[in-house]
């Protein structure tokens, strides 16, 4: 990966409504070579979606959202690959992470509400052949995700005092 396109992903990442024109302005170079190199990172799956970070404790919304700890015994051959991907697969998963430490995967998921999670837990994931144990943690609150925080900061309006 050459250093153009490692700016050209740190621009996205920081706002993915950024078009070629205005990339092209900050990196001083062609508008036709910038979407060429964002035209060779999509089809190499570099780039694979463009995505909003949305608040959703600002919307009337009660999803629940948890993250469930997978210990597995891996399969021979292909490891924890054929398991992580029969998990990946289902609907309600956002994200799936092989691990190190205390268990092997981190599994996120999305429900409607509490007992919608507890039965995929219990009907869809812990019945999968090599699972051994799920411990089950519910975000009650996000406050910052992929660098961006959610609340806003207040200052400090207390008055100095020095002795």
């Amino acid at each position: 990966m050459n250093e153009l396109q490692l700016k050209v992903l740190e621009l996205l990442k920081e706002d993915a409504r950024r078009d070629a024109e205005l990339i092209a302005t900050m990196l001083d170079r062609s508008i036709e070579e910038i979407k060429q190199v964002i035209a060779e990172l999509e089809s190499d799956h570099i780039i694979v979606k463009y995505a909003t970070v949305v608040n959703w404790s600002k919307v009337d919304d009660e999803k629940v959202t948890a993250l469930i700890e997978v210990q597995i015994t891996p399969e021979r051959g292909r490891g924890f690959e054929g398991i992580a991907e029969r998990i990946y697969l289902y609907p309600e998963v956002k994200s799936v992470y092989l691990m190190s430490g205390a268990y092997d995967l981190l599994v996120e998921i999305e429900g409607k509400n509490l007992k919608e999670v507890a039965s995929f837990v219990s009907n869809k994931l812990s019945p999968i052949d090599k699972v051994l144990s799920t411990k089950t943690n519910f975000i009650l609150k996000k406050y910052k995700q992929d660098g961006i925080i959610f609340e806003e900061h207040e200052d400090d309006h207390r008055l100095i005092i020095s002795p």
